[in-house]
């Protein structure tokens, strides 16, 4: 599997747990106690989209060789807040090629 795959699912990982944390803390408390809808429905909106590309880059990363349990962790750890920061370190170990997983070759 191509490093730059793996570290491009690293960074989108990485960027759809930020966004995940700024709709919780920061999009939703400015709807809620300032009345500013408009945070939800950008934040929201660019959250969405990230969780969405995560998860077809995900599929894609399975479907050329990436361990199933480790696309299933990822893919969980994306629902939990702050879980892509969790399990950046399985990824990164993938990436360096310390992972002990087999490899397909198609």
């Amino acid at each position: 599997m191509s490093t730059r795959f793996i570290r491009a699912l690293r960074v989108v990982s990485l960027i759809e747990g930020v966004s995940y944390l700024l709709l919780l803390g920061v999009a939703m408390p400015m709807d809620r106690l300032g009345g500013m809808r408009w945070a939800v429905e950008y934040t929201g909106l660019t959250h969405g989209l990230l969780f969405i590309l995560l998860w077809l880059m995900v599929a894609a990363a399975w479907a050329k060789g990436l361990p199933t349990k480790l696309s299933l962790i990822v893919m969980v750890a994306s629902i939990l807040p702050a879980g892509p920061f969790f399990v950046d370190h399985k990824l990164k170990a993938v990436e360096a090629g310390n992972s002990t997983a087999p490899t397909t070759t198609a």
